[in-house]
């Protein structure tokens, strides 16, 4: 049951993480999706740099490979939560290991609740659930 959960929280976490890929690229073509409401707001984001960055950036190329680091981040953590269930089938994996995905997961979900929208907030729920599972059968 621990590999089950870990793959059904892993999984969720993959697939987020590639339609905020998908969303965010789609929005370089055609911004309607994971930007501001007001358009406009997006030839200001481009129009200024980034104070940091010196002029190497503007707001609107950081706003888009902030979103993309993000997609590879909960690709990358729903891959390693699928090879975790996998490792569980094959070797006894300690349950303190599997509690990880439980600590991260509910990380992902208070900053859904608190900085996102709704779809992140009802996936990150449904994986930490999975998750909190995973660590109970292990």
């Amino acid at each position: 049951m621990t590999a089950i959960f870990l793959w059904l929280g892993g999984g969720i976490f993959v697939m987020l993480g590639f339609v905020h890929a998908l969303y965010t690229l789609l929005d370089t073509l055609n911004p309607r999706r994971i930007v501001p409401a007001d358009l406009a707001l997006i030839e200001a984001m481009k129009a200024n740099p980034v104070r940091l960055a010196h002029g190497g950036t503007d707001m609107w190329n950081a706003w888009v490979g902030f979103n993309l680091s993000h997609s590879i981040g909960a690709i990358l953590f729903g891959g390693v939560c699928i090879y975790l269930g996998v490792m569980t089938e094959v070797y006894i994996v300690p349950s303190n290991l599997v509690l990880l995905p439980v600590l991260v997961g509910g990380l992902y979900l208070a900053l859904a609740v608190r900085y996102w929208f709704r779809i992140p907030v009802i996936g990150c729920t449904l994986a930490f659930a999975s998750f909190i599972a995973a660590w109970v059968f292990a």
